[in-house]
């Protein structure tokens, strides 16, 4: 926007010096305070003898005013220049004009490929404000990367594994309904997963509350059977796959239609469960060079030395963990997408969790272990799965929505002329959370 006027002032200014252009251009910038002017030039940069401060002085006190940049005035060793605002208001009209919605867009990525993991919800549960943020910001990085020319792909990291899709498929066979399912499937199982949560909850207080001899005689928990049904899941029982894949199929509909509504798009819908080899392969290479250590059955990466604790990465039962899926997807991604960048979208409580991450991806050696970020973001407080109190984005888009279309309706005549108001307040409602999120 300002590369015109400064090559205005690098042309005058190397007049009046005999500085070169070249070397005065990049000595030019914007303003810190615009109330002492709109382009700064640091003299120092020109290396020209003598005191910058007085030659700043000179410089400014020579300056002729013209049409582009219309005065100059010296403070300590830089030069603070206005410009004619006119030209400039002109100049980003008819840029704007000229390369519509992508006015601003540049080449800087260009060549460069980066992946942006963000929202990355767990299927079967109902997408919460607690995912918004991830979505809101992850989106932002994403179209920011692509306006600047990278090669951008948006990545939608599924938590669609783990022992929770045992305790889920055992709530569906003790609460769940076919009926139900059909009619509102994301709703249904939310409620199938807090009502078998609550009861794996009462179940352990009571085994807690008896003595040692009948707490050994109770025999296989809610939570016990939840951990064998998700190691049956890994071994490949087609049976225990086949509810999963319904869950998963039926979640991720869902969520398409609240990605469309808030304007959100994603090139891939990954998951934990589409890691493939990169586990067992994880695995190997850390056994390979030394970093894995068995404790109890289970195997670890001892991290206390960079102050990160000891991280599980496979359970003593031989089931795998966030770790372990984690650095597989890592090593996938890389040899699929050949990324430049990658960055993960997540809120502050998963901060431990990257750290150990990265700092496992470093000690393996992997040649691109520089080039994982993580982006975060403070926590959506008071809100829990398990014990029913999430606050759905759903309804709050629905509530919003009809709050603006009261406010719309207040005024009939204007209200008259409105296109299609309803979906004029969906998109107020809608913006409405997006900016109290961010504020």
């Amino acid at each position: 926007m300002y590369d015109t006027f400064k090559t205005a002032i690098a042309t005058q200014v190397s007049a009046l010096s005999g500085v070169s252009a070249e070397i005065v251009e990049p000595a030019v910038g914007v303003s810190n305070n615009t109330a002492n002017g709109d382009l700064t030039l640091t003299v120092p940069r020109l290396r020209m003898k003598g005191n910058p401060a007085q030659i700043a002085k000179t410089l400014a006190e020579q300056w002729k005013a013209d049409d582009m940049v219309t005065g100059a005035e010296a403070a300590g060793p830089y030069i603070n220049f206005r410009i004619n605002r006119t030209v400039l208001t002109r100049s980003v009209l008819q840029a704007v004009h000229a390369t519509g919605s992508k006015y601003g867009w540049t080449n800087e990525g260009a060549g460069k490929r980066v992946i942006v993991e963000f929202s990355s919800p767990n299927i079967a549960k109902p997408f919460h404000a607690g995912h918004l943020r991830s979505t809101i910001i992850g989106n932002f990085i994403y179209k920011l990367h692509k306006a600047h020319g990278w090669d951008a792909i948006s990545m939608n990291y599924l938590g669609d594994w783990g022992k929770q899709y045992g305790l889920l498929a055992l709530g569906f066979e003790r609460f769940g309904s076919e009926e139900e399912l059909v009619a509102d499937p994301i709703k249904h199982l939310f409620d199938v997963y807090v009502k078998v949560s609550a009861a794996a909850t009462e179940e352990a207080e009571r085994i807690k509350a008896m003595d040692a001899e009948a707490a050994a005689a109770v025999g296989p928990t809610i939570q016990d059977q939840a951990r064998a049904y998700f190691k049956s899941m890994e071994d490949g029982d087609e049976s225990a796959l086949a509810l999963w894949q319904r869950f998963r199929t039926l979640s991720i509909e869902k969520y398409k239609q609240i990605y469309a509504r808030l304007g959100v798009h994603f090139d891939v819908y990954s998951g934990e469960s589409q890691v493939g080899e990169g586990m067992s392969r994880a695995i190997q290479m850390l056994t390979d060079t030394g970093l894995l250590i068995e404790d109890k059955g289970a195997k670890l990466v001892d991290l206390t030395e960079h102050k990160l604790d000891k991280a599980l990465v496979q359970k003593s039962d031989g089931t795998t963990l966030y770790l372990t899926r984690d650095i597989g997807a890592a090593i996938e991604r890389y040899e699929k997408y050949n990324f430049d960048k990658i960055i993960y979208v997540v809120s502050s409580q998963q901060d431990h969790h990257l750290k150990q991450l990265f700092k496992t991806v470093e000690l393996l050696g992997l040649p691109y272990a520089d080039r994982f970020e993580h982006i975060n973001y403070g926590l959506v407080n008071g809100m829990s799965t398990r014990r029913g109190t999430v606050v759905f984005l759903d309804d709050m888009l629905h509530e919003s929505k009809e709050k603006m279309h009261d406010v719309m309706r207040a005024n009939e005549a204007k209200y008259n002329d409105v296109v299609n108001p309803e979906h004029i307040a969906d998109v107020l409602g809608m913006s409405a959370i997006v900016i109290q999120d961010m504020a």
